[in-house]
């Protein structure tokens, strides 16, 4: 059985088992307002970091409840660092892509201003399209039951992007016409696992040169064309189940 997590700032070392810990703010209110969490229900708190609590309600009132701690918890260790490099997109596209990796397990978002992406975050819209996006992670987090909340970047530019395939243990870049497959591609065993998804336009031949140039392999992963919402899902979930 799962329980509901809800996230919270919590003490460096984690409360003792014994100890009580109370959810305030917006998430107390959700918790008690929302999901009418009552007590003798058993939630999870997390730091968002990795980090995490479980224990039953004890005490609930209009905008807080206070959890007493049975276990402390933390995510399992990983050999790998996965980071997603998701072009933005019209309409709920990216959002949709950045909340099933977050599911999946991802580390790392880094919203990528593509040229051929149609939307551009620039002043305040793309402030808001940011804050969008962290919550769209901070929400699919709990949804998903786990205790890492992704980091989500700034928008990087394709020069950036490949100073960030550069620095990657091993950098894809998902291509329809690519020559090699996914299914082929060995992974490293340990480090930074980087994958670059394209908007719904496609990657400008002047782009995988970019990328491929800063050490990107590039790689196909069917006979189709997926869209931009749903590539990145289906090649994190063929690299992790590895």
């Amino acid at each position: 059985m799962t329980y509901p997590l809800f996230l919270a700032d919590l003490a460096d070392p984690l409360p003792a088992v014994g100890a009580r810990v109370e959810l305030t703010g917006d998430e107390g209110r959700h918790a008690v307002v929302v999901r009418r969490i009552q007590v003798g229900e058993v939630v999870v708190l997390s730091d968002g970091s990795g980090r995490g609590v479980r224990g039953p309600v004890v005490q609930v009132s209009k905008t807080a409840l206070t959890v007493e701690v049975v276990d402390q918890l933390r995510a399992p260790d990983s050999a790998l660092r996965w980071v997603a490099a998701q072009a933005l997109a019209k309409g709920d596209r990216s959002e949709l892509a950045i909340e099933m990796m977050t599911e999946l397990g991802v580390t790392e978002i880094l919203p990528w201003s593509s040229t051929r992406s149609v939307v551009r975050w620039s002043g305040e819209r793309g402030d808001k399209a940011l804050a969008r996006w962290r919550a769209t992670v901070r929400e699919a987090t709990k949804q998903s039951r786990r205790l890492v909340v992704p980091a989500v970047s700034a928008p990087v530019s394709t020069r950036q992007l490949t100073a960030a395939v550069a620095a990657a243990d091993l950098a894809i870049v998902l291509h329809e016409e690519a020559a090699e497959s996914l299914a082929n591609l060995a992974l490293p065993v340990g480090g930074t696992v980087l994958v670059i998804i394209g908007p719904e336009g496609g990657i400008t031949d002047e782009e995988i040169d970019a990328l491929r140039g800063a050490g990107a392999q590039v790689v196909r992963i069917s006979d189709g064309v997926l869209r931009t919402s749903t590539a990145g899902v289906v090649a994190l979930a063929g690299l992790m189940l590895r």
